[in-house]
């Protein structure tokens, strides 16, 4: 945590000067369109406060425009911290006003899993494009009736899965089509973490809690993306150490996934031990990224002694920018709600899985 405060620190120094004057003064292209887009932040927990706001000060195409909170305390810490006018500080009940402030172009969802879908469809129908972290949103039903909120109001909606951003995830996902290593045919992916809280909105059925829709979307997400295939079928298999805090939730999730192609994927996520890992097996070879999503970096080899160790600066802020830019250009970004949709099919059938007790056939 202080190695990652010492390193946002020491980076915004350099770029402070340059995010002051695009704030000040936003740049349009010959075209008119602006090329530097103003973000609002729903939700000011600790990932907005920790990681998308220090990251903002850093991207070149978007920058922090605005915020939304229930928090008058944190909404006066926020104005001070990062020059915020008044103006552009939102209270959940005026939410709707955003749509005729031209401060803001795109407003970025950071809240439990619960509320995704009401406020996405609440952005997109102010007219703003539609940044949400993931997952998604707890159904597939939701999740289309985000997809179509965005559709009919003509904006953008991209999913928060900052990986698949990231150059060393990037380079096996080509692996994936150029098979310098043959055919892919076992996947093991797996993260998690040791939470000690007791009483967290993670871990609260009502508000999108559980193991899998919040750690096990990366697994989830990485068996996808390096087969680029969608799976047939799950078996899944709910535990807990400790009942008396997962009381509503899962706290460690094991589910098998079967692809078309053949390979199989074994997964595990949980917020009862440190996990970070994914190997992929093929029949002329291997590769793995361990760990596979962390904030502090990607690192990796392959079995005939590559290195994956590109680095990149700061990853939120190399995820905005990449969107940013797809908004700036029109053109499609890289994660839309499509994705997300599909990582919330299988998550679906994990679920109905541990209760039938057996697989399951997506």
């Amino acid at each position: 945590m202080s190695n990652r405060r010492i390193f946002i620190k020491n980076t915004l120094g350099s770029f402070a000067a340059v995010t002051l004057f695009n704030r000040a003064f936003p740049i349009t292209g010959s075209s008119g369109q602006k090329q530097n887009l103003g973000v609002a932040l729903v939700g000011l927990g600790y990932y907005s406060t920790d990681l998308l706001a220090p990251a903002l000060q850093l991207t070149k195409y978007c920058s922090l425009q605005g915020i939304v909170t229930g928090s008058s305390e944190k909404a006066k810490k926020w104005q001070q911290q990062y020059n915020i006018p008044e103006r552009n500080s939102y209270h959940y009940d005026r939410f709707k006003d955003i749509a005729n402030n031209p401060d803001i172009d795109i407003i970025y969802i950071v809240l439990p899993p619960s509320m995704h879908a009401e406020y996405v469809i609440k952005a997109a129908e102010a007219g703003k494009h539609v940044w949400c972290e993931k997952p998604m949103a707890m159904t597939v039903d939701e999740c289309q009736r985000m997809i179509d909120a965005c559709k009919k109001n003509k904006v953008k909606l991209s999913i928060g899965y900052r990986m698949q951003h990231e150059p060393n995830t990037q380079k096996i996902i080509q692996f994936r089509k150029d098979k310098p290593y043959g055919n892919i045919t076992k996947i093991s992916a797996a993260a998690g973490y040791f939470d000690s809280r007791t009483h967290h909105w993670k871990q609260i059925k009502a508000l999108g809690g559980g193991s899998m829709y919040d750690m096990g979307v990366y697994p989830l997400n990485a068996t996808r993306y390096v087969t680029g295939e969608e799976p047939v079928a799950v078996t899944a298999k709910q535990s807990t150490t400790r009942p008396e805090i997962y009381k509503e939730v899962d706290e460690t999730m094991q589910f098998t996934l079967e692809f078309p192609g053949g390979a199989i994927a074994e997964c595990e996520t949980s917020f009862g031990k440190n996990m970070n890992a994914l190997q992929v097996t093929c029949t002329k070879g291997w590769y793995k990224l361990e760990p596979f999503q962390s904030y502090s970096g990607i690192k990796g080899a392959t079995s005939d002694g590559r290195m994956l160790n590109a680095v990149i600066p700061n990853q939120q802020a190399k995820q905005m920018d990449d969107d940013a830019l797809s908004i700036i250009q029109n053109k499609p970004v890289l994660v839309p709600g499509e994705e997300g949709l599909k990582d919330i099919r299988v998550v679906e059938a994990i679920y109905r899985s541990v209760k039938q007790g057996g697989r399951v056939v997506i």
